[in-house]
């Protein structure tokens, strides 16, 4: 019952900031340190996921919960006088997604530090949520991979496009100046107290095998309000800036999609992708970022020019390839499909974790979890257009499965035949569009 008021209370002040910045998108916040109270902190707790990674000091959701209102208590009292320190923040190494053998780090905070830094988050949503451009997509609440995706194929779709500028920015969160990103937030918010505390956020430091570092560049991937901030800054640097500078330089129609780091600019003529690409290069490097001109091209993308016979590129866009390809009647439409190194990398992790579990549980637990990890690749990528590349991935672990189920032991445990009445009883997943783009 308390948690629910609590929670009721947080959200209806939030909530109230929300409105405030809504009403006036040119306001000033210049008292916000009252929303970090008991209250709030201690909804923030419970919210927070007890089976997360552990920080560097060791304590966790359960051992802190243990003298709960004493601790988060001492916590108000520590922040109101300005006495609370975030602790350095345990980077692991985690693979990347399609790239073999490459990693992306993740910043572990301790436990006290999260509570902070969800509470940080939502007060900084509640102010720039009202504020951000309805092209902006990540992490952002009520939308999503999905909307972005669809948001993406129905402009392609409709409106004609000349060429495609797929940017690449370089670690977008290790390269973010902490000093640009205090001076763009200090716009919106003076209040002295809570830039003191996003300064000492970022100045808690990296514990990088037991060394600790500390930069005046990047967020930390995994702290609770990195996405926010990289959030802002972005709106600030980029999508403001296509949206009230760079349309009106524009002959033709411009229309960008951003996901996180991941940016999408459709432009109606090929003359104005190239500028545009150009003064994008050149805003980065103002704000302290860096475009991968490698990986940052200019993609013919004209339906127009397809259908005259003028073959066309393709691009990828949060793990999907956007290709045109034709309808049953043979027009041409513009289709996605799941990317090609995205496919080929989940199967080899399949085929791994296949290989490495197939004699640790029993057999029925394998197939569960089994099921479980296709299922949620059919709600990622069972999209419009794409069943037939589901249904190849859905084939090919199946596959696998055999494979290695095989090799439990000296006797082969399954034939095909038996095999496929074995998947029929568990109910395995099947293929099927979980997203329709129309």
């Amino acid at each position: 019952m308390e948690c629910t008021e609590t929670y009721v209370l947080t959200e209806t002040k939030l909530n109230r900031i929300a409105a405030l910045s809504t009403a006036n998108l040119r306001m000033v916040f210049t008292n916000v340190m009252h929303l970090f109270n008991e209250e709030s902190l201690r909804a923030c707790f419970h919210e927070l996921d007890g089976k997360k990674a552990i920080g560097s000091d060791g304590i966790d959701k359960a051992k802190y919960g243990e003298a709960l209102d004493k601790n988060i208590k001492n916590l108000v009292e520590r922040m109101k006088r300005m006495a609370y320190i975030p602790g350095p923040v345990r980077q692991v190494l985690i693979p990347k997604e399609g790239k073999a053998g490459a990693t992306r780090p993740l910043g572990i905070s301790n436990f006290e530090d999260k509570i902070v830094q969800r509470m940080m988050h939502k007060v900084l949503e509640s102010i720039y949520e009202p504020l951000f451009h309805e092209n902006s997509y990540g992490f952002r609440p009520g939308v999503g991979c999905h909307h972005a995706i669809k948001e993406l194929h129905a402009y392609l779709s409709t409106h004609e496009v000349e060429t495609i500028i797929d940017v690449d920015l370089s670690n977008y969160f290790g390269s973010i100046p902490q000093s640009e990103a205090i001076n763009i937030i200090s716009e919106k918010i003076s209040d002295p107290k809570l830039i003191r505390y996003l300064i000492r956020m970022f100045k808690s430091g990296l514990l990088i095998d037991g060394e600790l570092t500390i930069s005046d560049e990047g967020v930390v991937q995994g702290s609770a309000c990195s996405p926010i901030i990289a959030n802002v800054f972005a709106h600030k640097v980029i999508d403001d800036w296509i949206e009230h500078t760079v349309k009106s330089y524009c002959a033709g129609q411009v229309k960008m999609v951003r996901y996180a780091d991941d940016i999408v600019i459709c432009c109606q003529y090929g003359q104005d992708a190239k500028r545009i690409k150009t003064a994008l290069n050149n805003r980065l490097m103002k704000y302290g970022l860096k475009m991968n001109e490698e990986k940052t091209k200019l993609v013919k993308f004209s339906k127009r020019k397809q259908i005259r016979g003028e073959d066309q590129e393709t691009f990828d866009f949060l793990g999907f390839t956007f290709y045109f390809g034709k309808s049953r009647k043979g027009y041409y439409l513009v289709k996605l499909k799941t990317d090609g190194k995205r496919f080929r990398s989940k199967l080899k992790k399949v085929n791994e974790w296949g290989r490495t579990i197939r004699n640790k549980i029993p057999l029925k637990e394998i197939m569960k979890l089994a099921a479980a990890k296709t299922r949620g690749h059919i709600q990622y990528y069972g999209v419009s257009h794409n069943f037939v590349a589901v249904k190849r991935f859905i084939h090919a672990v199946i596959k696998i499965l055999f494979k290695w189920l095989n090799r439990r032991s000296q006797r082969k445990s399954f034939i095909w035949e038996q095999f496929r009445k074995f998947l029929d009883q568990i109910n395995f997943p099947e293929a099927k569009i979980c997203h329709k783009f129309f």
